[in-house]
């Protein structure tokens, strides 16, 4: 079976990574998938393609002007049915809106991940793509949430289309593999001259909340003096939190690099992940973090409670105020014990539950249901 995975990717976040395992694992199964990544004609490269072509995935990208680009789309779909594409996969409600808009007969069977979903204030630009998007879902053949909470949350969205859960999946062993990497060079400075490092990762947007994160970090200096604090990411909050930074004077222990390609290396020589996002589906950085045993403190959003046992496998911060953040890291930092006990239970659990393979099993399935 041919599959064509459309995305439009900002970064080489959760569900890139998503993405890039799913399509590895599915080439181990014997479908041909092809990753169709859209950016605006200016982009040379994104990361998503950089990293596809560094693991030797197959990837196109398509240049075309952003918006509602239903030519452009049209053409997509025609290339598609040309070269003999038996699906469509999107990821992303850019490809739900411009693949789903059209009648059956015009494109091909058509399925759709959700790998999150924030609701816009309204009457925004965003606020009309997610009316819309609302809409096409209804129309696909199969839709696939991250996590049950979703699916519950989304049950008078998806008023009449075929609802899935199928949890993210993730490369065990290249995750394993590039936490051996050594980081870049100023990110090595930073992790040598800081104890404990703590890390968070993710766009900096207003959902993933890392301005509780900063306010927590500078609560718990009186007892960590050496600590350091890197967010890995880049958005549109960064000037927000970089002025964070400033009225805390934590310029020296406070480090937000960007994007960075190798976050498991990062991973490997930090001593906690922070998630204390306001919204989240099923974080593929969560997984990494089970992976490579590293402590996470989570808020209770998404599958995380879940995936985390409701803090068996870690810290679950039911009101992920700064004072709780701060509460949950002190109280991991300070206990070994407990800590490697929590640890050890989620390495576990990432391999019996979260794996690639158990993953693109699970939608290989939907696929011969939605196209034969």
């Amino acid at each position: 079976m041919k599959v064509l995975h459309l995305i439009d990717s900002g970064g080489l976040y959760g569900a890139e990574k998503m993405l890039l395992a799913l399509v590895s694992e599915q080439i181990k199964q014997g479908l041909e998938p092809m990753i169709l990544s859209a950016g605006e004609p200016a982009i040379e490269e994104k990361p998503l393609e950089a990293e596809a072509r560094r693991l030797g995935l197959p990837i196109t990208p398509w240049r075309m002007k952003p918006g509602l680009n239903l030519p452009e789309a049209r053409k997509i779909i025609t290339w598609a049915r040309e070269q003999g594409y038996d699906l469509m996969h999107s990821h992303g409600y850019k490809f739900n809106i411009l693949a789903g808009i059209w009648p059956r007969r015009m494109r091909l069977p058509l399925v759709a991940t959700l790998h999150g979903y924030v609701r816009a204030p309204r009457f925004t630009k965003m606020w009309l793509y997610e009316l819309m998007d609302r809409l096409v879902l209804r129309r696909m053949q199969g839709v696939i949430l991250v996590n049950e909470p979703m699916r519950v949350e989304l049950e008078s969205v998806l008023q009449g289309s075929k609802a899935h859960v199928i949890p993210n999946g993730v490369d065990i062993a290249d995750i394993e593999r590039r936490a051996e990497e050594e980081p870049a060079s100023d990110m090595g400075h930073f992790l040598s001259t800081h104890s404990p490092v703590i890390l968070g990762v993710g766009r900096l947007s207003r959902e993933k909340a890392f301005e509780r994160l900063i306010e927590a970090f500078a609560a718990i200096r009186d007892h960590y003096p050496q600590a350091g604090l890197l967010v890995v990411g880049e958005g549109k909050q960064r000037g927000e939190l970089e002025s964070l930074v400033q009225q805390y004077s934590l310029d020296t222990d406070v480090l937000m690099p960007g994007f960075q390609e190798n976050v498991p290396a990062l991973m490997a020589r930090a001593d906690a992940l922070v998630i204390p996002s306001r919204t989240e589906g099923l974080p593929i950085t969560l997984l990494e973090a089970m992976t490579l045993k590293l402590p996470v403190i989570a808020s209770a959003v998404g599958a995380m409670p879940e995936v985390l046992e409701n803090g068996e496998n870690g810290w679950i911060v039911q009101e992920p105020f700064p004072e709780s953040i701060r509460d949950s890291l002190h109280e991991c930092l300070k206990n070994q014990e407990p800590r490697s006990y929590k640890v050890q239970k989620a390495y576990q659990k990432v391999h019996r539950i979260y794996s690639s393979r158990a993953m693109a099993t699970a939608y290989s399935d939907i696929y011969q249901q939605v196209a034969g």
